[in-house]
């Protein structure tokens, strides 16, 4: 009787798990935000104490499991539509390396150690800091790398041409809203932005999922609305 019970509470735990997952969606464990990551242990371990608990109610543990899925998921939809919201929840990208300059008082605000920068930049297949241009963490733990135009991938254009410096793309708009710090460093304004919305067939921003603005003011533009 007591193996039929945990073989049932087992089962029950595991639909709840299923159906938190559908809700709060897929993500590689790379992907995950700390909290993310933080609550979705919790819930595990929730999970196991209602399979294997049976001396106590089940209703709160379950209770428990789908109260840390609903936190979850409505910070998921906070940090989707307030984009401020973003910086103090999953924290925000930092410039490491720029341009030859390693800044020290970043990798200390990151807390990255440099033998852990050092052994993040081979993995991503450099082992010559001369041959970065940009190297970012983000707030996932990721190094994202740009290297020296001389030491990127050889492409046809290149062939026949001096291969020019480049940087990484400034997010202008991101979920129709407009990143006005952003535009600003670029050196940009809202007038500019409009005139090249309108050159690629947008009313206004709230069309636009995000548009990055490269090298030269070469505006791209993915708009909210796709065909699939």
């Amino acid at each position: 009787m007591e193996i039929l019970q945990v073989i049932l509470a087992s089962v029950f735990s595991a639909a709840i798990l299923f159906l938190i997952a559908k809700v709060i969606g897929h993500k590689q464990v790379a992907q995950l935000e700390f909290f993310d990551y933080i609550t979705g242990i919790t819930i595990g371990s929730i999970a196991a104490e209602l399979a294997t608990t049976l001396d106590k109610p089940w209703w709160k543990p379950t209770i428990s499991m789908l109260i840390f899925g609903a936190i979850t998921v409505t910070l998921s939809v906070i940090t989707r539509r307030f984009a401020r919201s973003r910086k103090f929840v999953n924290g925000t990208p930092t410039i490491i390396l720029n341009d030859g300059k390693l800044y020290r008082e970043n990798m200390k605000k990151a807390k990255l150690e440099l033998s852990e920068f050092l052994l993040l930049c081979r993995q991503e297949g450099f082992f010559n800091l001369n041959d970065i241009e940009t190297a970012v963490f983000e707030y996932n733990g990721k190094l994202s790398i740009l290297p020296k135009s001389a030491k990127r991938p050889l492409n046809p254009e290149d062939m026949a041409l001096e291969p020019k410096p480049e940087h990484i793309g400034t997010e202008i708009i991101m979920d129709g809203r407009v990143m006005g710090d952003s535009l600003k460093r670029k050196g940009l304004n809202d007038e500019w932005l409009s005139k090249e919305l309108r050159k690629q067939g947008f009313k206004s921003a709230k069309e636009v999922f995000l548009a990055v603005c490269y090298d030269e003011n070469q505006l791209t533009v993915f708009p909210i609305k796709n065909e699939v």
